[in-house]
């Protein structure tokens, strides 16, 4: 049986797809942001959900990248997860 990591592997080999992969770099990273706040505040998603006003579905489309939060909804899962949001703008 073939593993993920040996597909992405080789896949990162042919020049379209490596190209695609990191044009999903910054939404990999928001992803990894979200889910390593919530998993450092040891809360479950349901958890951050209610203190969200939420629904939990809300917050796995949130943490799988299925949806573009706004600012605010960002705010408010830093706040919910004990953390401060920081966004910065960096040369390309």
């Amino acid at each position: 049986m073939t593993k993920i990591a040996d597909l992405h592997a080789k896949w990162m080999e042919k020049p379209t797809y490596k190209a695609e992969y990191d044009a999903l770099e910054e939404e990999f990273a928001l992803m990894a942001a979200l889910l390593k706040a919530r998993t450092r505040a040891h809360l479950t998603q349901e958890q951050v959900a209610e203190r969200m006003a939420t629904s939990q579905a809300t917050i796995a489309r949130l943490e799988s990248g299925k949806i573009k939060p706004s600012t605010r909804t960002l705010e408010r899962y830093a706040q919910a997860t004990g953390t401060r949001l920081q966004i910065s703008f960096v040369p390309v």
